[in-house]
């Protein structure tokens, strides 16, 4: 018995129009396109483990759950450092009019009693 291929040539819908240039653009969608890519092309007298199908599935979760966290704590990490940037500098002004209302003080001027 003769197998054939059959491979469509129009792009499937929602496939990016320019190809990619890292491994780090790659997303979900490319995941589940190459996923599928895999199915329709596998040997249907030995087909790919459905454990391992699970496998590769769970890794590419926790793969993006990695990414999001990562970026969240990036985000947050910068605005921490932006607080504490905004901190310093009303530290810096507080102290500064302290020490010219000491100044002012020190002077001969005598606070109201």
């Amino acid at each position: 018995m003769t197998v054939t291929s059959i491979n469509s040539t129009s792009p499937t819908a929602g496939a990016s129009t320019g190809p990619k240039t890292s491994l780090s653009s790659l997303d979900s969608g490319d995941f589940l396109k190459l996923m599928l890519a895999q199915m329709q092309q596998q040997d249907p007298t030995n087909p790919v483990d459905q454990k391992e199908m699970l496998a590769q599935m769970a890794q590419f979760s926790q793969l993006s759950s990695s990414t999001k966290m990562s970026d969240t704590l990036t985000t947050i990490s910068s605005k921490l450092d932006t607080l504490v940037s905004s901190q310093n500098a009303t530290q810096q002004a507080i102290s500064t009019l302290a020490a010219s209302i000491a100044a002012s003080n020190a002077g001969g001027a005598q606070p109201a009693a």
